[in-house]
């Protein structure tokens, strides 16, 4: 049997420390990644370091975002830390930010970035401080659900306590800082008429209709009836939540133009102090920018939609939308690929399923005590699903002036309760049909010398014209040329 040489042996040596070497490196990494070592020593560090920093830093943190929910909605507790610091801001900081207030004369304030506010609460000192941080880099759920305001700085309050202080921060200052904020939020509240001044962003002016229900021109007790129907959903958080329905009401207010659905509108935010959100369905490219609109949309609200008869195709006649729609699709089969040339196609595509699902379907939860109002000039147009009992819970018709009205209109415009030609312009309301606009324009003083004898004699003037083009056949005319038109 040979002897094996010096090299052969020290070949073999250097084999078998290779394969050693690499059995015990395949070993390792299966035990580092089966028994996660990393996030072993990782976390057993990352206790070491929290509890050196604790002994250097002793306070700790708690921090309130203004938005939740990957930016899908506005934090109450923000809004309300802002109110309650309001005050303090004002006193011990360098840099404020300025809004406007209730009083025109007055400034809400806040703190800026980078700034630090004091606050001492049954004997412990806490510290607000104030911080932003750039919008994070655009993906496709940010640029979902953010629209155009994922691309705005993001806003922070950050509380600062000491660890003895825990409980007492978070079981009792906070709670009464968030009551405290809303007192204040209340009492500097202005209210706001809000528009979406692109597909999913809203911008606002103050609301400063002077119309209220004591200068709404209506049959007075229909006027209560609608008073107490709005009393009754503003008090009803419990109902709701008894009979498990979001709380929020639909009104359909429809008549002809001049009935005054507007002043109605105006009347029932100013009865209610609510904001009113007017969405311009036309500008809304998608359901989805739809829905982006009504979460950003407030509790104390009324959503609007005005003449819906006249902002999309959301009428009763879908099978003729669907057989237009075939027919579009065999023109531009026909008509080859899109042509530089061509305009695109920038029309809405709000669907009538999703204006249902905006009113009553599982987002119209998110939030409460919201009313939501369709306006119509013709109402026999709508799709009956848009507007049965449920989704417009109380349609309220818009008439022409009657003679309560008339009296009413009478004693705001002139102050007067009653005249002789009151008969007169009575019988001429029942025999024709003018707008309250239109009686309140000829009731309306032109100069000085105009009263009350000059402007109902107006008015009886313009009431005899109108049955004079009545017998003649001119409504018919007009309605003719209107349909053409």
């Amino acid at each position: 049997m040979e002897a094996t040489s010096p090299a052969g042996s020290s070949m073999l040596s250097g084999l078998s420390s290779g394969v050693v070497l690499s059995l015990i490196a395949v070993l390792w990494t299966v035990v580092w990644q089966n028994l996660q070592l990393q996030q072993f020593f990782a976390r057993h560090l990352s206790r070491h370091a929290r509890r050196l920093a604790a002994m250097v830093d002793p306070y700790l943190s708690v921090t309130i975002a203004e938005y939740e929910g990957r930016r899908m909605k506005r934090s109450d507790a923000y809004e309300e830390v802002k109110a309650y610091l309001s005050d303090a801001s004002a006193r011990g900081v360098r840099h404020l930010r300025a809004e406007g207030a209730k009083d025109a004369d007055k400034l809400v304030l806040s703190m800026s970035d980078g700034e630090e506010v004091e606050d001492e609460f049954q004997g412990a000192k806490v510290f607000w401080e104030a911080y932003s941080k750039p919008p994070p880099r655009s993906d496709g759920a940010a640029a979902f659900w953010g629209g155009g305001g994922a691309q705005e700085e993001r806003r922070f309050y950050r509380l600062y306590f000491l660890e003895r202080h825990r409980s007492l921060v978070l079981e009792t200052y906070l709670p009464r800082v968030r009551q405290l904020g809303r007192a204040v939020m209340v009492k500097n509240r202005q209210r706001k008429l809000f528009t979406n001044i692109s597909t999913s962003q809203w911008s606002h002016v103050a609301f400063e209709h002077p119309k209220t229900f004591a200068t709404l021109a209506m049959d007075p007790v229909e006027k209560k009836r609608i008073t107490d129907d709005l009393d009754m959903f503003k008090n009803g958080k419990d109902y709701y939540a008894r009979v498990g329905k979001a709380w929020k009401r639909g009104y359909l207010l429809y008549g002809p133009a001049g009935t005054g659905k507007s002043a109605m509108i105006a009347a029932m935010a100013n009865y209610l102090d609510y904001d009113i959100y007017d969405i311009e369905l036309t500008s809304v490219h998608s359901n989805t920018d739809l829905r982006k609109l009504f979460i950003e949309t407030t509790s104390k609200s009324i959503i609007v939609i005005e003449d819906i008869d006249c902002s999309l195709d959301l009428t009763g006649s879908r099978k003729k939308k669907e057989a237009a729609e075939e027919d579009d699709k065999k023109d531009k089969k026909d008509g080859g690929p899109f042509r530089p040339g061509e305009k695109k196609d920038t029309s809405s595509k709000v669907t009538l399923s999703g204006l249902l699902n905006f009113i009553d379907g599982l987002w119209s939860a998110c939030g409460g005590e919201r009313i939501i109002v369709f306006t119509t000039n013709h109402v026999e147009k709508l799709d009956p699903a848009l507007i049965r009992r449920g989704r417009m819970d109380k349609h309220i018709e818009m008439s022409y002036c009657g003679f309560e009205a008339f009296k009413f209109l009478a004693k705001t415009y002139l102050d007067v309760d009653s005249h002789p030609l009151f008969d007169a312009v009575g019988e001429l309301l029942r025999e024709v049909q003018m707008t309250p606009a239109d009686v309140a324009e000829n009731l309306t003083p032109k100069s000085l010398d105009d009263g009350p004898d000059s402007c109902l004699a107006d008015l009886v003037k313009a009431l005899e014209e109108a049955k004079e083009k009545k017998a003649r056949g001119g409504d018919e005319q007009d309605l003719q040329e209107e349909e053409e038109h």
